[in-house]
């Protein structure tokens, strides 16, 4: 199945404001709310349905020029949109 990108948000941010973020969405999410995803002038609104795949990955990088290796860490929540009743939004 082809992937589309509807959102995407990458830069720096010290771990306490990491943190932050991740708490929000945790917060939603337990609450059953809906959250806004926003950088610059896009943004994204889910409303997660009560299950969904979590997964968690954890890779490391070397670096082909023998430098320090880069460890990744992902979160991922995967859900049919069919699930949200289609609520999937970009504004």
């Amino acid at each position: 199945m082809p992937e589309e990108t509807i959102f995407e948000f990458e830069r720096s941010m010290g771990t306490a404001e990491i943190a932050e973020y991740l708490r929000t969405v945790a917060d939603r999410l337990e609450s059953g709310e809906e959250f806004t995803l926003e950088s610059g002038g896009e943004s994204v609104t889910l409303r997660p349905p009560g299950r969904m795949e979590f997964e968690v990955e954890v890779e490391r990088e070397t670096s082909k020029s023998g430098g320090p290796a880069e460890i990744e860490v992902e979160f991922e929540l995967e859900w049919d949109e069919a699930d949200d009743g289609g609520s999937l939004t970009i504004e």
